[in-house]
């Protein structure tokens, strides 16, 4: 589409152009085609699509922000119950706290990157057997 088609689609499109284009936020949120989005957003002059397109890119972006901690939250969920430990021991093995790995396993906060890899290592550990 590029920012100039986006544009057009914006200012002088109907429903079904618009609804192409929120169905291809929603598939890469913050791609390039979302990126272009907002660009022409920004030159757009038809007000109401513009809040709608915003409100739409926002939405989308929430989603998979969500998404991806709820899987975060379930791929470490499955490694504590793979482990064959007790929550508090997976917790001590893996250098936190029980009410800090509650909160991972509750959603409430994200664990780091290098946590994950570390849950999985202690995972594969405990199932190691020679």
């Amino acid at each position: 589409w590029g920012v100039e088609g986006l544009l057009a689609a914006v200012d002088r499109g109907s429903l079904p152009d618009w609804r192409r284009i929120a169905a291809a936020v929603s598939a890469e949120p913050w791609g390039p085609f979302a990126t272009q989005l907002l660009q022409a957003l920004d030159l757009a002059e038809d007000r109401g699509v513009v809040a709608t397109m915003r409100r739409a890119v926002a939405r989308a972006r929430e989603y998979a922000e969500q998404s991806a901690r709820d899987e975060v939250r379930g791929r470490l969920r499955e490694l504590v119950d793979e482990s064959g430990f007790t929550a508090a021991e997976f917790a001590a093995r893996l250098g936190t706290s029980p009410s800090r790995l509650s909160t991972y396993l509750s959603g409430k906060v994200v664990p780091s990157a290098a946590l994950l890899v570390r849950a999985e290592r202690l995972t594969d550990a405990a199932n190691y057997s020679p």
